[in-house]
């Protein structure tokens, strides 16, 4: 299926914040692999590989890369650690996944970010939610982004022995002046880090959460400029500070002041035009808010340089519009079809998203309309307001169940509803800890027809056939 957006679009799959134990805990094994002729199963735990201590899946796939390896197993229904061959033929896979990609347990945060967002959560949010993490290793295994002020010098040496790359880092700021009180008392240290890693030529994706007042303007400019001095900084994304109705020290950010983000926009522009004159890359990127707050154009795809940082909000509207032009041109029929048969059944199709997408998806639905001759779309957005963090919370991946159940109308009877993957973890749980299981029983019991997809215009009709 053609798609102008990024090629490999999945969600990061975080480690379990539960206590660890040494090793790996083995979570299933591939009948007839080497794993499974060697005897390994489910619940064993592997303590180490050619006498190596395994912390996390790093290790584990470095000390695992040839074709044999020597283990030693915790047996926990023996409660013995027995030793272990596995043998394979070249390029081929162990056959054994985990249950973690962190073994050991997962680095929080040493900072005080005044922007961070879990001091910005409900007193009665789950205790999961307000785990900081800041681990370099899910910053190389998962996209995860990271201060670097916790990192030891061994970890930094390893980071550059394995060339763990690309990091991806949060900058903020580079006058240590703005730094420490913007962060905390560890911020010299995580430049001292990337500085070291920048110097070994680790490739580097960076991010800078802008906060008005604070490091934007003058300050931006400083920063700006010392990435531009930086060769393997390959990407700098620019995401404006959101806050909540809890937030203590912030009521406004750049949604309120549509000349603030304009100021933003046109201070970034010189530093692209040099990048893609110099670099042919634009390396330096503005989050979607960003053009949505200004009231501005989204830029062509070419300005996202493939998508790097896609999940931090960079390009995500670019990717839909694209893709929404390739299914209303080359998938009329499929189009026809779905339309048909919402016709037949006399059903209308609501797509649930947060209120900053309300627009592009309502681009979709209208192209769709027009590609097919409709004088009225059979599909339409329904935008969830955010009154469960309030602020200038609006974007799709945090809606919440309560203002989902609490904003749909009470019958849906000829509605069919499709939830937005993102809303939902991975243990298929919302944010404020409802089961997607109650969330599509209570559309059901209100009439409507409900289900799941991923918000991409193909995968949006994809999910619409299987109905039709």
């Amino acid at each position: 299926m053609p798609t102008t957006g990024p090629k490999e679009s999945r969600r990061a799959d975080y480690a379990s914040t539960r206590e660890q134990a040494d090793g790996a805990w083995i979570a299933q094994v591939e009948e007839g692999s080497p794993a499974w002729e060697a005897g390994l199963e489910e619940g064993m735990r592997i303590l180490t590989v050619n006498g190596v201590a395994l912390r996390d899946l790093i290790d584990w796939r470095w000390e695992a890369d040839g074709d044999v390896a020597e283990l030693e197993v915790y047996v926990p229904d023996d409660d013995e650690v027995y030793a272990c061959t596995l043998e394979r033929e070249p390029g081929q896979d162990w056959g054994v996944d985990f249950t973690d990609v962190l073994f050991d347990g997962i680095r929080t945060c040493v900072n005080a970010c005044q922007f961070c967002f879990m001091a910005m959560l409900p007193e009665d949010a789950r205790a999961s939610l307000s785990l900081r993490d800041d681990d370099y290793r899910l910053s190389f295994l998962q996209g995860n982004f990271v201060t670097l002020t916790n990192v030891s010098d061994e970890e930094v040496e390893r980071i550059i022995r394995c060339r763990l790359e690309p990091m991806n880092v949060s900058l903020h700021a580079i006058s240590p002046e703005v730094r420490r009180p913007l962060i905390g008392c560890h911020a010299d240290r995580g430049i001292e880090v990337l500085e070291r890693l920048l110097d070994a030529g680790i490739e580097v994706h960076g991010q800078i959460v802008l906060c008005a007042g604070i490091n934007d303007g003058e300050e931006l400019r400083r920063t700006l400029d010392w990435v531009e001095g930086h060769d393997s900084f390959t990407s700098l994304a620019l995401v404006p500070m959101g806050y909540t109705k809890y937030s203590k020290r912030f009521s406004s950010s750049f949604s309120e002041d549509r000349e603030a983000s304009r100021e933003v926009v046109r201070l970034l522009e010189p530093y692209q035009q040099r990048a893609r004159r110099e670099r042919g890359i634009t390396r330096f990127q503005l989050s979607d808010e960003f053009y949505l707050d200004a009231d501005l154009p989204v830029p062509s795809a070419e300005t996202y340089d493939g998508y790097p940082q896609f999940y931090d909000g960079i390009g995500m509207l670019r990717s839909f519009l694209d893709e929404s032009d390739e299914v209303t041109s080359s998938r009329v029929d499929e189009l026809r079809a779905v339309t048909e048969w919402l016709h037949d059944t006399g059903r209308e199709v609501l797509f649930v998203c947060g209120e900053a997408a309300q627009g592009v998806i309502g681009t979709f639905c209208d192209s769709w309309a027009s590609a097919l001759g409709l004088a009225v779309p059979c599909a339409r957005p329904f935008a969830i307001r955010n009154d469960y963090y309030g602020g200038d919370v609006n974007v799709t991946g945090l809606i919440v169940s309560c203002d989902l159940l609490g904003q749909l109308p009470a019958d849906l009877s000829g509605k069919v509803v499709v939830l937005p993957e993102v809303m939902f973890n991975f243990d298929h749980v919302t944010l404020d800890g409802d089961t997607l299981e109650h969330v599509l029983s209570e559309i059901g019991a209100r009439g409507g027809v409900a289900m799941v997809a991923q918000t991409g215009p193909h995968m949006l009709l994809e999910a619409l056939l299987s109905l039709s």
